[in-house]
């Protein structure tokens, strides 16, 4: 479940005690980041009471390819964080559907909120499909999730429609929290955040997601060096079960 279990400023970590000294996107010694990947992808679309957390959660997911997050479900133009409107927080994901499957996805969207709490609009719990084979699949979960709680499940389905991406602070919030770890890997706020893979692993790596035994595998994937890895190493070792929060 997601949970305010992690303390904001426990991520603002030192250079000297995390061992980044040193390390920059521009040494020569470092090798190629995985920014890009270019690979046929589908798209799903979940509201999960916030968008920080599964921003985290699904970014460091196997065969999550990018995420961004964002307004959707409502009717207004162009809203933003102070300006809603009718929306609700959001998480765009694109997968690979050769590496997880969208009955996978919909496992973790269910386990990771309560679709019982009766909140906001903005808060709300959303499925919003891209297709009919995700509308059927999304009603057969809910149907299956209807039997198990003993609370009205508020969760509601819908068709993906336009999609606002939040403001640039919002994206990869918890990457943000670590300059240091921005700067070694060459990642700035803006466009880059929303389309780099790379930016979706370490956004969920930083509060824990994923685990350090996934993390390890892919350090060379990634493409990240020493120094950069055993930064990331020491918050996934720290923060591995404690629970996500927005």
């Amino acid at each position: 479940m997601i949970t305010n279990t992690i303390a904001v400023g426990l991520t603002r970590l030192s250079l000297g005690a995390m061992g980044l000294r040193g390390s920059t996107a521009a040494s020569s010694n470092m090798p190629s980041l995985l920014h890009d990947i270019d690979v046929p992808t589908k798209k799903a679309t979940f509201s999960m009471a916030c968008f920080w957390a599964p921003d985290s959660l699904f970014g460091a997911q196997k065969g999550v390819i990018r995420t961004r997050v964002g307004f959707a479900g409502g009717t207004t133009k162009n809203p933003s964080y102070h300006s809603i409107g009718d929306h609700t927080e959001s998480i765009e994901i694109d997968y690979d559907p050769n590496e997880i499957s969208y009955s996978e996805l919909l496992d973790m969207f269910w386990n990771h909120h309560d679709p019982t709490a009766r909140t906001s609009k903005q808060y709300t719990s959303l499925i919003m499909h891209h297709d009919q084979d995700q509308k059927e699949l999304a009603e057969k979960t809910l149907k299956e999730e209807e039997e198990k709680k003993s609370g009205y499940i508020v969760t509601k389905i819908l068709p993906a429609k336009e999609f606002y991406d939040a403001e640039d602070y919002h994206q990869k919030y918890r990457l943000q929290q670590h300059p240091l770890l921005m700067e070694a890997t060459g990642l700035v706020p803006g466009p880059q955040l929303k389309s780099s893979h790379l930016a979706a692993r370490l956004n969920g790596y930083v509060v824990g997601s994923g685990g350090v035994a996934q993390f390890d595998s892919e350090v060379s994937r990634l493409g990240l060096d020493e120094k950069t890895a055993n930064y990331v190493r020491k918050l996934v070792v720290k923060y591995e079960g404690q629970g996500l929060f927005c």
